[in-house]
């Protein structure tokens, strides 16, 4: 007879040494053989993508898709699911700190790495997108007077380089900071010289005064504000990128909203495919246990309730505006060439997550790991609908064509996926993943309140 898991049935006895045991011994332990392998094999798809980037900067654009009417393909519909990740990582983390919910405590670590990684990825693709990759310093706001080129601020381009760069900026600054108690702890327990060293240089003299905590807690706090409407607002930019032009489902005020809630959406989505292989890998079911998967499920719950209304008034507002063009557009979605795509984004991100009404799918790790994995296929399908399908059927019919991918858009697109597990995978093994000051805080007013829950 098997013997119950001890997060549901006895939960554990926790102490400060026994929080600190069993989160510092991944990081200061070798790693194991598998994960030798795993690196190897996400790594080896991350190579993927530096090899298509240099063959493209050898070749040129050309070697991908796009062509003369669907000028963004594969590129811009990437870049714009990697923001929507990195997006719900810091608002996870930043609202619910804000709200005081004590249970972000087990996930706040992996979101955070999360947003850092899908946004540094989310970076390569305007690079690639320019054409010329080795001139595009010139995208920096700066009077380049040599070149005859200023800034224009009323581009809302010019609006997505300073949210994005400022989004980058407060998200690895919040990302650090809630680190250095922890690399200090790594500090004092660090076995080999070389550990010693490298942790000693990454909590930048953290010495656990009462000094040091009341600036890193007002610190924190102030970093969690700033990210939220930074989130907000870098996901409402590139929105309104595409809302003030002219095409055929890309002209409407209902944008900025639902490029918000499809970015928490689909990155929900995507920190349950990081969180529940993790949990079970670092053995990490006592700090990351079932009840906060099913938390982390109801909000994804909720956001794709919010996201199946948005398609519906996508409908009702074409519908409405007896505008022709707008109605072709989406009679083409749903039944042109590339309508299996169409129908496979509302069955990924509307039918699929209306499982998690059910307890018992909400509590099981197995199925919220394949929900995560079709909602994440549903919205990136999501991006492409907006993107490739609006620019392939637009006003002109002799413009009308068929998008199609080019093997290099597939290793672009596989590669990114590597690049970003290889370096969650990196990131593991270097530090926790769950927060150790954030957990022994937690206990300790658990303590204080007589609290046993």
């Amino acid at each position: 007879m098997s013997t119950p898991a001890p997060s549901e049935a006895t939960p554990p006895v926790f102490t400060a040494t026994r929080i600190t045991d069993d989160l510092t011994r991944v990081p200061l332990s070798l790693p194991p053989l598998p994960w030798y392998g795993a690196v190897l094999n996400v790594g080896g798809l991350a190579g993927l993508l530096f090899l298509s980037v240099l063959f493209y900067c050898v070749e040129g654009y050309g070697i991908f898709g796009t062509n003369n009417t669907v000028n963004w393909g594969n590129d811009i519909a990437s870049y714009i699911f990697w923001i929507a990740v990195a997006v719900a990582g810091t608002l996870v983390s930043s609202i619910l700190l804000l709200f005081r919910q004590r249970w972000r405590n087990a996930v706040n670590r992996s979101t955070e790495a999360m947003t850092v990684f899908a946004i540094n990825i989310a970076g390569i693709y305007p690079l690639i997108h320019t054409g010329r990759p080795w001139v595009d310093y010139w995208l920096i706001p700066l009077p380049w007077d040599g070149l005859g080129l200023a800034p224009q601020f009323k581009s809302p381009i010019m609006w997505d380089v300073f949210a994005i760069t400022g989004y980058a900026t407060a998200s690895v600054l919040f990302f650090y900071l809630g680190l250095l108690p922890d690399f200090a702890t790594l500090r004092d327990r660090a076995k080999t010289t070389w550990q010693r060293l490298l942790y000693g240089t990454l909590c930048m003299g953290w010495k656990g005064t009462a000094s040091d905590w009341r600036h890193y807690e007002r610190a924190y706090s102030q970093f969690a504000w700033i990210a939220t409407p930074l989130v907000i607002g870098m996901h409402s930019t590139i929105a309104t990128l595409l809302a003030v032009t002219h095409v055929p489902g890309w002209h409407a005020t209902v944008f900025p909203p639902y490029f918000v809630s499809g970015a928490i959406f689909g990155g929900l989505a995507m920190a349950l495919v990081i969180l529940v292989p993790m949990r079970k890998l670092l053995a990490l079911e006592n700090y990351i246990t079932t009840d906060h998967l099913e938390k982390l499920s109801k909000i994804m719950l909720a956001v794709g309730l919010v996201v199946g209304y948005v398609y519906v008034m996508e409908l009702f507002s074409a519908w409405y505006s007896e505008n022709p063009v707008e109605r072709d557009q989406y009679w083409y979605r749903m039944f042109g060439a590339h309508a299996w795509a169409y129908w496979l984004m509302i069955a990924c991100n509307v039918g699929v997550v209306q499982l998690l009404w059910f307890r018992s799918i909400r509590r099981h790790a197995g199925a919220l790991l394949l929900i995560g994995l079709l909602v994440n296929v549903g919205m990136w399908f999501e991006r492409f609908n907006i993107i490739v399908l609006s620019l392939e059927h637009e006003y002109i019919p002799t413009r009308w064509t068929y998008y199609s991918f080019t093997p290099w858009d597939y290793l672009l697109l596989a590669g990114s996926f590597g690049m970003f597990f290889s370096q969650f995978l990196i990131f593991a093994r270097i530090a926790p993943v769950v927060s150790i000051a954030e957990i022994k805080t937690v206990l300790l007013r658990r303590h204080k309140e007589g609290s046993h829950d």
